[in-house]
């Protein structure tokens, strides 16, 4: 049980943050540093520092209302979310302030706690455990000299949860390493031991060391900079550049945060922890607005290893929760993480003295080709009559570095009104010392001399809130079924029926389900009242997920107490404001006894989700079973789910979209018989085939004629 000790002050302190453009806006850095002064001038005897400084978000309704009638409506107050920690004092102040009025409205110590780790946090810990004796006396043992310790290096983690050492202090573990040079990666020389760092006295307290030890190993260290590769022959001379080109300009507006491309409009949020927030998703469908999403993030994901042995327990991290998807984000460079004609967005955030502190750059906003929208030719002419498609897509993208992993989110709008989000991971293995002859049993491989990558998985969650024409909403699942009728029977006589099986939800606990591959299991969120006038089918948006991994740690064991919401693959629940994160509030160092977040707001599971507002929160990702080309660095691998129309439109949404090529039966006539139809290949393409001139570069494609 939490203990809470209130403190709610009627503190007023004139705001100095502007104004800001929209309500749903990130705090920007001047409202950073007023929300900051509040406090500090509401509690001048409190020796605090700032673990978050964050827009809280609008109430829905005060939003809706605003957003339907903003000339009539009053904006919704700027309220913003604080955690802090005193000195001395075990837990985290947890404050709301109404930033419009400068006021304090409630300040609270949540003792049982542990707040996010920091980028400050992190940095710490290598600094200090290089002087610590224990540490250079472990490090004696694994080989490296004690005149060395500069080329010691670790990266630190939350600990996860470890019954000995509770909750009480604010701990991190040292997953250590040697780097023989400060360009090697580090990667290749693990190390055997695990320091326990505390994060506010600045101690190791413990030092976990393996009955069987691993001494550093004498490979040379395998990297991937330039002076590596040139070792291995040197990089490739035969990749021809790509030039990206939008002569005109792009084909979206942005006015602040909120961005209109192909009949989509919608605002793009950032925060500390979930990274990048849609919110607010519109579709103009031929002058009607019809709402899609209230907001979608993703909410939360747990990178759970596999290797049973202690201290590997513990390595089972909580990127969001536990560091903060928007605290670990890369500032982008044109041509490197995007290209083509940019449109970038920074973020802000606060340090521990509640200072702003800018990531450039930390989303970014462009289009690229899409591939055939549609195509269709007719084989009675010849393929004369033909007509053909292309389609544009709009990225909004983020990179965040979570150690050693990078994750690459990228929300993507296509013209046929599809909603996409691809994740790309990349970055290094976490790996491991092991001895030459030692056997993995199993739970990795053996990636390099003396190196083992732990098996493990990636499991992200998905918040979305629907608002398909309106409020209230249900989700149904929709599986291919077969008839029932036997082969024989009139109603399916040749035994060739089947038909997609809708189960509406009705309940929280109707809602806990799995993906089923075999069936085609997908989940349709609906407006039972807008019925389409030709299917008779309610509107809906459709998530298509097949890349949904099972939690493999068993029920009962530690990361599945501490990770409620990777149990299944989806959990429907009611709308409750500001209700984001499906592990809990506070991540770092809980038990999972009990598990917070989604498995408390199910609580009995009665809770009623048809016709009304809800959550949709769907776990998809992936078990990664390391292999030795994903080392020394790995090549991205991407995994995608869609949120589709069905029922929605009237029609394909796409119809209206310029074709690069179209050819009707009766203008195929009028060219008369002999015609001879051209490709459609753009000619440039010919070049793989020995064209090279510059006049054959300059002929003109039928599709640009």
């Amino acid at each position: 049980m939490l203990e809470r000790l209130s403190q709610i002050t009627s503190h007023t302190r004139a705001s100095t943050a502007p104004v800001a453009d929209h309500p749903l806006d990130p705090l920007s850095a001047a409202e950073i540093k007023a929300a900051a002064a509040i406090v500090k001038a509401a509690y001048p005897d409190k020796n605090l520092t700032f673990n978050v400084i964050s827009l809280a978000d609008p109430r829905k309704s005060e939003f809706l209302a605003w957003s339907a009638a903003p000339e009539k409506t009053s904006v919704p107050a700027r309220e913003v979310d604080i955690v802090a920690l005193e000195a001395g004092v075990s837990g985290v102040w947890e404050g709301l302030l109404d930033l419009t009025a400068g006021k304090v409205l409630s300040f609270e110590l949540v003792t049982g706690v542990q707040p996010i780790l920091t980028i400050d946090d992190l940095s710490k810990v290598e600094r200090v455990i290089r002087s610590v004796p224990s540490v250079i006396e472990q490090c004696v043992i694994s080989g490296i000299s004690a005149d060395e310790m500069d080329k010691v290096y670790c990266d630190p983690w939350t600990i996860g949860y470890d019954e000995r050492f509770g909750t009480e202090r604010r701990l991190q573990q040292a997953i250590m390493y040697y780097r023989s040079d400060e360009d090697d990666s580090q990667y290749s020389h693990p190390l055997d031991f695990c320091p326990i760092f505390d994060t506010e006295t600045l101690e190791v307290i413990a030092i976990d060391i393996p009955n069987v030890r691993r001494p550093v190993s004498k490979a040379k260290h395998a990297n991937f900079h330039a002076k590596a590769v040139e070792e291995l022959g040197g990089y490739r001379t035969d990749v021809k550049p790509i030039i990206v080109q939008q002569p005109e300009g792009v084909s979206f507006k942005v006015s602040g945060r909120e961005i209109e491309w192909q009949n989509f409009k919608l605002h793009v949020g950032f925060n500390y922890r979930e990274g990048i927030v849609l919110n607010n998703i519109t579709y103009n469908d031929h002058g009607e607005v019809r709402p899609l999403f209230y907001r979608i993030s993703l909410a939360e994901m747990v990178v759970p290893y596999g290797c049973p042995d202690h201290p590997h327990q513990r390595k089972h991290a909580f990127d969001l929760g536990e560091y903060g998807g928007g605290y670990m984000t890369n500032s982008l460079a044109l041509g490197c993480d995007c290209k083509g004609v940019i449109h970038y967005m920074d973020a802000a955030f606060p340090d521990r003295n509640g200072e702003p502190i800018t990531v450039k750059n930390a989303i970014c906003i462009h289009e690229e080709d899409d591939g055939v929208l549609f195509k269709h030719s007719d084989f009675r002419d010849n393929y004369a009559t033909s007509v053909l498609a292309r389609g544009v897509k709009l990225i909004i993208s983020q990179i965040f570095t979570a150690a050693n992993y990078e994750y690459m989110v990228y929300w993507i709008f296509h013209m046929d009104g599809t909603i996409q989000l691809e994740i790309k991971l990349t970055g290094i293995l976490n790996t491991y010392a092991i001895n030459d002859g030692e056997e993995t049993g199993g739970f990795g491989t053996r990636v390099y001399p003396g190196v083992i990558a732990h098996n493990h998985q990636h499991l992200f969650s998905l918040r979305i809130n629907p608002m398909i024409d309106g409020v209230e909403n249900s989700i149904q699942m929709v599986d291919a079924a077969v008839s029932a009728a036997p082969v024989g029977s009139k109603e399916n006589f040749y035994g060739n029926a089947f038909f997609p099986k809708a189960t509406v939800f009705k309940t929280v606990n109707d809602a806990i389900t799995d993906y089923e591959g075999a069936t085609s299991r997908s989940w349709d969120m609906i407006n039972p009242k807008k019925i389409h006038p030709y299917s008779g089918k309610p509107a809906s948006y459709k998530l298509v997920s097949h890349e949904t991994p099972l939690l493999l740690p068993k029920e009962g064991s530690l990361v599945w107490k501490r990770a409620g919401f990777a149990r299944h693959t989806v959990h429907v629940t009611p709308y409750v404001d500001r209700q984001f994160y499906p592990a809990g509030k506070y991540v770092p160092q809980t038990s999972g006894e009990p598990s917070r977040g989604l498995p408390e707001w199910i609580g009995d599971g009665t809770g009623n989700i048809e016709n009304t507002d809800v959550v949709l929160w769907h776990t998809f990702g992936l078990t990664h079973f390391p292999a030795p080309e994903d080392f020394p660095i790995m090549p991205a691998e991407p995994m995608s789910l869609l949120l589709r129309p069905r029922n929605f439109f009237l029609q394909n949404p796409a119809l209206d979209v310029p074709p690069s090529y179209i050819m009707t039966t009766s203008g195929a006539k009028k060219l008369g018989e002999s015609v001879v139809v051209e490709s459609l290949t753009d000619k440039v393409s010919r070049l793989a085939f020995g064209e090279t001139s510059a006049e054959k570069l300059a002929e003109s494609s039928c599709c640009s004629k």
